[in-house]
């Protein structure tokens, strides 16, 4: 029966091939015709669990549900699906008989195979090890030999993610209430800090509201006061105004960006105090300053006298004549006026009349 199922089989993939070279059209193939037939003819053959596992019949049909021709590929796909209702029922009836006689996969048989002979290896290599040891030492038993094999071959399956240490460590419980330290001037900088960090879950956008809700206002202000005392001491004395810019930066409601960054942890408190008051302020305001410092510039070199650029005069201290000069009236108004002129190329300086 195998051998005939084989032959079906066979004579259905050449009709099922020849039909494929005609796929891109839609006219009438004789092939066609003729591999359904064949399928017709193979869903009628009587088929069991030891012939569809001996001849892996069922495995080379998958491949013809993905036939370009419509109808194989259904054909095709309903006959697997009717093996595969054999392969179960079969296999249910036996485990209710308590029938165990099943054919195994090849896989299984193989790795039974490499079982079998590593266990004789193991119990060869006891037994040279017991010759070995002659009256001295107690005999190894096999058993002990064979369970060293299975242990190491476990070992070697295992992924290397899986012989990874697991590195998750335990996130720490969010804190309900501030942490104090009985000191009442150190503890009104943690009832401040806590309370400009409470109200980032309010400022933050929607896309960053859960993260902030998960983040811990408590800790990060007992974090933030604990990096300035180390670093500073008490807040009175030369480092009363440090404390004071990073206090006033933290809760300006016009700065909602550096509390936010504080919260999720952008910025780190030792990183805060080393940050100068232009670094902490707003994203708005440092443009701010962008623009005044470019706008200063301006001014300061639209105010200054007016230069002109010529190669009229020669640098005493390079050679060169690229310079540029500008005059004023430093004397009497009968007098000359007199001329400055900076070398482009060394910088030098020098003035005639």
């Amino acid at each position: 029966m195998e051998t005939e199922l084989i032959e079906l089989f066979d004579a259905v993939k050449k009709a099922a091939d020849a039909a494929a070279l005609g796929a891109g059209g839609t006219d009438y193939l004789p092939e066609e015709d003729r591999c359904l037939d064949a399928l017709k003819v193979l869903k009628k053959f009587p088929v069991n669990y030891h012939i569809l596992v001996s001849t892996q019949v069922g495995k080379r049909l998958r491949q013809l549900t993905k036939h370009p021709r419509k109808k194989i590929q259904s054909l095709a796909s309903e006959l697997v699906e009717i093996w595969k209702g054999v392969i179960v029922e079969e296999t249910l009836k036996n485990k209710k008989n308590g029938n165990m006689d099943v054919r195994e996969s090849p896989k299984e048989m193989s790795e039974k195979k490499v079982d079998r002979v590593n266990s004789i290896k193991a119990e060869k290599v006891s037994k040279t090890e017991n010759v070995k040891n002659g009256h001295g030492g107690p005999p190894i038993s096999s058993e002990k030999k064979v369970n060293v094999v299975k242990a190491e071959k476990k070992e070697d399956k295992l992924t290397p993610e899986a012989k990874k240490p697991s590195t998750n460590a335990v996130a720490p419980l969010k804190l309900t209430s501030l942490v104090y330290c009985k000191d009442p001037v150190r503890d009104k900088i943690r009832e401040l800090l806590a309370e400009a960090l409470c109200k980032v879950p309010g400022e933050a956008d929607e896309e960053l509201r859960d993260e902030a809700n998960a983040c811990d206002p408590y800790r990060v202000a007992v974090s933030v006061e604990s990096a300035m005392f180390e670093k500073w001491g008490r807040s009175n004395g030369a480092q009363k105004f440090k404390y004071r810019s990073i206090m006033f930066n933290i809760k300006d409601p016009k700065n909602p960006d550096f509390r936010r960054k504080i919260l999720l942890g952008h910025v780190k408190p030792e990183r805060i105090l080393e940050l100068t008051p232009e670094e902490m302020a707003s994203t708005e305001r440092q443009m701010q300053n962008v623009k005044i410092k470019e706008k200063a510039l301006f001014e300061c070199e639209r105010g200054g006298p007016p230069k002109a650029t010529t190669d009229q005069f020669r640098c005493g201290r390079c050679g060169k004549r690229k310079c540029t000069y500008y005059q004023l009236q430093t004397r009497s108004a009968d007098e000359p006026m007199t001329t400055f002129v900076t070398c482009v190329n060394c910088d030098n300086h020098w003035k005639f009349c």
